[in-house]
Protein backbone atom coordinates (compact mmCIF):
# COMPACT_ATOMS: atom_id res chain seq x y z
CA UNK A 1 0.00 0.00 0.00
CA UNK A 2 1.43 3.04 -0.72
CA UNK A 3 1.49 5.58 1.74
CA UNK A 4 0.07 9.62 1.38
CA UNK A 5 2.73 12.07 2.33
CA UNK A 6 1.06 14.87 4.98
CA UNK A 7 2.04 17.55 2.72
CA UNK A 8 -0.12 15.59 0.39
CA UNK A 9 -3.50 15.22 2.85
CA UNK A 10 -2.31 19.33 3.44
CA UNK A 11 -3.27 20.49 0.06
CA UNK A 12 -6.69 17.81 -0.62
CA UNK A 13 -7.75 19.29 2.63
CA UNK A 14 -7.22 22.75 1.60
CA UNK A 15 -8.76 22.06 -1.69
CA UNK A 16 -11.71 20.52 -0.09
CA UNK A 17 -12.30 23.53 2.35
CA UNK A 18 -12.61 25.63 -0.49
CA UNK A 19 -15.00 23.78 -2.48
CA UNK A 20 -17.36 22.85 0.85
CA UNK A 21 -17.49 26.34 1.80
CA UNK A 22 -18.68 27.58 -1.66
CA UNK A 23 -21.16 24.79 -1.88
CA UNK A 24 -22.20 25.24 1.78
CA UNK A 25 -22.56 28.92 1.18
CA UNK A 26 -25.07 28.53 -2.10
CA UNK A 27 -27.21 25.70 -0.04
CA UNK A 28 -27.44 27.89 3.01
CA UNK A 29 -28.56 30.70 0.59
CA UNK A 30 -31.40 28.26 -1.09
CA UNK A 31 -32.40 27.77 2.28
CA UNK A 32 -32.52 31.06 3.09
CA UNK A 33 -35.07 32.08 -0.11
CA UNK A 34 -36.94 28.95 1.14
CA UNK A 35 -37.30 30.49 4.36
CA UNK A 36 -39.02 33.95 3.30
CA UNK A 37 -41.25 32.13 0.61
CA UNK A 38 -44.79 31.61 1.36
CA UNK A 39 -45.52 28.30 -0.72
CA UNK A 40 -45.71 25.20 1.85
CA UNK A 41 -46.19 22.64 -0.33
CA UNK A 42 -44.62 18.87 -0.37
CA UNK A 43 -42.03 19.30 -2.66
CA UNK A 44 -41.00 22.56 -1.09
CA UNK A 45 -40.61 20.67 2.06
CA UNK A 46 -38.25 17.97 0.77
CA UNK A 47 -36.36 20.61 -1.07
CA UNK A 48 -35.81 22.37 2.15
CA UNK A 49 -34.90 19.01 3.91
CA UNK A 50 -32.17 18.09 1.47
CA UNK A 51 -30.57 21.74 1.18
CA UNK A 52 -30.47 21.67 5.02
CA UNK A 53 -28.71 18.39 5.05
CA UNK A 54 -26.28 19.48 2.25
CA UNK A 55 -25.66 22.70 3.96
CA UNK A 56 -24.97 20.69 7.46
CA UNK A 57 -22.94 18.32 5.31
CA UNK A 58 -20.46 20.73 3.68
CA UNK A 59 -20.10 22.38 7.39
CA UNK A 60 -19.09 19.40 8.71
CA UNK A 61 -16.39 18.44 5.85
CA UNK A 62 -15.15 22.30 6.32
CA UNK A 63 -14.55 21.66 10.40
CA UNK A 64 -13.28 17.77 9.53
CA UNK A 65 -10.91 18.91 6.98
CA UNK A 66 -9.42 22.29 8.50
CA UNK A 67 -8.60 19.79 11.61
CA UNK A 68 -7.07 17.67 8.65
CA UNK A 69 -5.46 20.95 7.53
CA UNK A 70 -3.97 22.16 10.96
CA UNK A 71 -2.60 18.74 11.84
CA UNK A 72 -0.44 18.80 8.63
CA UNK A 73 0.34 22.01 8.28
CA UNK A 74 4.46 22.85 9.10
CA UNK A 75 4.71 23.63 12.62
CA UNK A 76 1.61 22.31 14.40
CA UNK A 77 2.51 22.50 17.79
CA UNK A 78 1.57 18.20 18.75
CA UNK A 79 3.03 15.27 17.50
CA UNK A 80 0.51 13.84 14.56
CA UNK A 81 1.22 10.57 13.50
CA UNK A 82 -0.87 8.93 10.69
CA UNK A 83 -3.48 7.10 12.63
CA UNK A 84 -4.50 10.63 14.06
CA UNK A 85 -5.43 11.60 10.54
CA UNK A 86 -8.12 8.82 10.03
CA UNK A 87 -10.94 9.86 11.64
CA UNK A 88 -11.15 13.68 9.99
CA UNK A 89 -10.31 12.25 6.86
CA UNK A 90 -13.20 9.70 7.24
CA UNK A 91 -15.68 12.22 8.62
CA UNK A 92 -14.71 14.99 6.09
CA UNK A 93 -14.96 12.64 2.94
CA UNK A 94 -18.06 11.11 4.03
CA UNK A 95 -19.73 14.14 4.72
CA UNK A 96 -18.79 15.77 1.67
CA UNK A 97 -19.85 13.43 -0.57
CA UNK A 98 -23.12 12.99 1.25
CA UNK A 99 -23.40 16.95 0.65
CA UNK A 100 -22.58 16.62 -3.00
CA UNK A 101 -25.42 13.49 -3.23
CA UNK A 102 -28.02 16.38 -0.83
CA UNK A 103 -27.16 19.24 -3.33
CA UNK A 104 -27.72 17.21 -6.26
CA UNK A 105 -31.02 16.07 -5.29
CA UNK A 106 -31.79 19.59 -4.52
CA UNK A 107 -31.11 20.12 -7.89
CA UNK A 108 -33.61 17.34 -9.19
CA UNK A 109 -36.14 18.11 -6.91
CA UNK A 110 -36.12 21.71 -8.14
CA UNK A 111 -38.19 21.10 -11.62
CA UNK A 112 -40.53 19.16 -9.95
CA UNK A 113 -41.93 22.66 -8.63
CA UNK A 114 -42.46 24.10 -12.16
CA UNK A 115 -44.04 20.76 -14.12
CA UNK A 116 -43.47 16.81 -14.73
CA UNK A 117 -41.60 17.49 -18.04
CA UNK A 118 -39.31 20.01 -16.08
CA UNK A 119 -39.14 17.65 -13.25
CA UNK A 120 -38.15 14.64 -15.34
CA UNK A 121 -35.47 16.60 -16.81
CA UNK A 122 -34.16 18.24 -13.46
CA UNK A 123 -34.00 14.36 -12.20
CA UNK A 124 -32.06 13.28 -15.33
CA UNK A 125 -29.40 15.92 -15.88
CA UNK A 126 -29.25 15.11 -11.36
CA UNK A 127 -27.83 11.70 -12.28
CA UNK A 128 -25.90 12.49 -14.60
CA UNK A 129 -23.92 14.35 -12.87
CA UNK A 130 -24.11 12.47 -9.96
CA UNK A 131 -22.54 9.75 -12.37
CA UNK A 132 -20.23 11.73 -13.46
CA UNK A 133 -18.97 13.45 -10.38
CA UNK A 134 -18.78 9.69 -8.95
CA UNK A 135 -16.81 9.08 -11.87
CA UNK A 136 -14.16 11.85 -11.13
CA UNK A 137 -13.56 11.10 -8.28
CA UNK A 138 -12.55 7.36 -8.20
Amino acid sequence: MIEITFGYWNKLADQTIMISSLLGGFTIAVIANLLVSEVNTRIFKNIMIVSTLAASFFLVSVFAMTTLLMKTTTGYPLEVIESDLIFPRIVGTISFILGIISLIAMISLAGWTKSKKMGRFTTAVGIFTLVLILTMTT
